[in-house]
């Protein structure tokens, strides 16, 4: 995707590119390329290489031991990494809790968690979404009462990403049920080991355990674990939210996904010809890419201002709302290029038990994707959501 690169940012992609194949294991980048889940120890390894190039927080400020990577070159390496497979970085430490607390949290918090965070030390989950607080997430009813020197919690989050492997989270919790529903709910960060904390897995249609549940019952957190001030944790949810949004737009994904795409037209044939020849499936083709093209121009001016010290706002809403889509309509188109092949199969019920899936190599990752992805356009807010937001934010309707 050509949008006018200077010498130092090609030279910059070169780096890039050369790093991905010196550093990053086939075995990890087969994986992901097949649309498996990954071990821990997986995303540990490839945390542990960019933390020791100095790639891992590239986009943190230097005073916390980031490159402060400019847009383009945030831009320039997530489309060479999803183009390689890499494994995506985790963003719930580095990309989500990283912001606020470099934003709002104390100094004692930034020395003690950033350093953490670059090291693996500390992997962290999100506590935002729970049975009845999804999208509507200020209806939360965690509850954190103070007591002494500690909040005492209890409550249920749900969806939790990857809450398997963490051995932290960041909670949004109720401290004042009296108060108005964004007035009355303060930021935590919590122990996972504390006692009172269980984690159940929530086990998904095509089987894998990628998200759970984690219950609170009595759970004990040090006050000094309040991140700014209590009862102005909506303030520090909306700031990480408008990171997360710009996060989900995945152009890198989405450049990644149609270039594959492209491959397979030329594979799969139509009336004995490659599919890529067909005039509908071109311009349907032609389409996505170009907005693909207008959006990555969007996120890198979002970004640009991020930069500049401007938090992202109801654009984030934007690049979330049209990123969604557009990974989505890659996603369909692809799962209609391969025709039949895109029919999930039970491996059980094939004659050769060893057979992953008939069909060209690239039929169950296509499924796969275009089953898991359906999920984009509802986490980190539904779609409907930020179409609201966008409507009063920008529209002023």
């Amino acid at each position: 995707m050509d949008l006018n690169y200077t010498p130092e940012d090609t030279a910059f992609r070169e780096e890039v590119r050369d790093f991905l194949r010196d550093q990053l294991p086939a075995e990890i980048a087969g994986h992901v390329g097949d649309g498996e889940s990954l071990t821990k120890a997986e995303y540990d390894l490839w945390h542990g290489r960019l933390n020791e190039k100095g790639w891992l927080a590239g986009a943190w400020p230097k005073a916390f031991g980031g490159q402060e990577w400019s847009a383009v070159q945030k831009h320039i390496f997530e489309e060479e990494c999803a183009l390689a497979h890499a494994p995506r970085i985790v963003p719930f430490g580095v990309a989500m809790l990283a912001p606020v607390l470099q934003a709002f949290g104390s100094k004692a918090q930034q020395d003690y968690y950033l350093p953490r965070i670059l090291s693996g030390e500390d992997w962290w989950c999100q506590g935002y979404s729970e049975p009845g607080a999804g999208s509507d997430l200020a209806s939360l009813k965690t509850r954190a009462v103070r007591d002494g020197d500690h909040y005492i919690v209890n409550g249920q989050k749900t969806w939790t990403t990857l809450g398997q492997f963490a051995n932290r989270i960041f909670c949004l919790v109720r401290t004042d049920p009296d108060a108005k529903a964004q007035q009355g709910i303060s930021f935590l960060l919590i122990d996972m080991d504390t006692p009172g904390i269980e984690v159940r897995p929530i086990i998904l249609i095509d089987g894998v355990h990628e998200v759970n549940e984690v219950w609170f019952t009595d759970v004990k957190v040090p006050v000094e674990n309040l991140v700014g001030e209590e009862n102005k944790g909506w303030t520090y949810a909306k700031y990480l939210l408008t990171h997360e949004r710009t996060g989900i737009a995945g152009v890198g994904f989405a450049n990644a996904g149609l270039q594959a795409l492209k491959r397979m037209a030329h594979s799969e044939l139509q009336n004995g010809r490659p599919l890529i020849e067909d005039p509908l499936f071109a311009a349907r083709l032609a389409r996505i890419e170009i907005d693909l093209m207008a959006m990555a121009t969007t996120n890198l001016r979002v970004v640009a201002a991020a930069d500049g010290g401007k938090a992202p706002g109801a654009e984030s809403s934007m690049l979330k709302v049209k990123g969604s889509i557009l990974r989505q309509q890659i996603n369909d188109l692809a799962r209609r290029a391969i025709g039949p092949w895109a029919q999930p199969f039970v491996a059980e019920g094939l004659d050769d038990t060893n057979l992953y899936h008939p069909g060209p190599e690239y039929a169950a990752r296509t499924t796969n994707t275009y089953l898991n992805n359906r999920k984009i356009s509802i986490y980190g807010g539904s779609n409907e959501v930020q179409r609201g937001i966008i409507t009063k934010a920008i529209l002023g309707l």
